[in-house]
């Protein structure tokens, strides 16, 4: 009986990690904590790193086919023009970006150009062509109503993923905003949470409220907490 605990304690982790973009945004991060993610990444078989768009070029030289790499656009305040972003993603991508994380012009949406949101939404993703783009609208900053709003404009435009934070504001996911989230996101748009996630048993009650990526450093943190304990 204890093996077959431990066997699915391994099992549950390893799904947990596979659904985590091991996360390094820090203006102070250095090459070699970026190169430490990428290893960990590595290890523990993360879905992704997530990384300054800086690095983002070496550190795909470093890690090749054995991990995506992902960056964030007009991040973390999301007022960048439309074609600065447009320009941000074509440049990451070029670099070896595999994945997407842009903020959303925050300040159109309050001020009821939800279409504006839309398109500039939409633009992204054509220039991501077949990468992922994850969509980061904030929840922090938004009504409710907002929020849902955000759920439609991002269906509408194409994007994979509506994510919840940056990280960097005021706070980060709850599992209300995720609930709210998957309950009004058209089909095949998925979502991610980030901010704030504090170790694998917060990373579970994402996942099962309808996350499908969770944003954080935390959860590989732990499991070595746990590999060092003993496990």
């Amino acid at each position: 009986m204890e093996k077959f605990l431990m066997e699915k304690l391994y099992m549950d982790i390893q799904n947990i990690l596979s659904k985590c973009d091991h996360t390094l945004l820090l203006q102070t991060a250095t090459w070699e904590q970026i190169k430490k993610i990428c290893d960990e990444g590595m290890q523990y078989k993360t879905a992704s790193v997530c990384i300054p768009p800086a690095y983002v070029e070496q550190a795909k030289a470093y890690v090749g086919d054995r991990l995506a790499v992902c960056t964030v656009i007009g991040f973390p305040n999301g007022y960048n023009t439309t074609e600065t972003k447009v320009f941000e993603t074509k440049d990451a991508i070029a670099k070896g970006a595999d994945e997407i994380d842009m903020v959303i012009n925050i300040g159109a949406l309050k001020s009821g150009r939800g279409d504006q949101v839309r398109d500039e939404i939409k633009k992204v993703k054509e220039a991501c062509g077949e990468k992922i783009l994850k969509v980061i609208i904030e929840t922090c900053l938004l009504t409710e109503e907002e929020k849902v709003l955000c759920c439609k404009l991002v269906t509408e435009a194409g994007a994979d993923y509506i994510k919840t934070s940056t990280g960097f504001s005021k706070a980060g996911a709850t599992l209300e905003d995720v609930r709210l989230m998957k309950a009004n996101v058209g089909e095949g748009v998925l979502v991610k949470a980030a901010g704030g996630i504090s170790g694998l048993e917060d990373a579970q009650k994402f996942l099962d409220e309808g996350a499908s990526r969770l944003g954080t450093s935390r959860v590989v943190k732990a499991v070595q907490g746990l590999q060092g304990s003993g496990y």
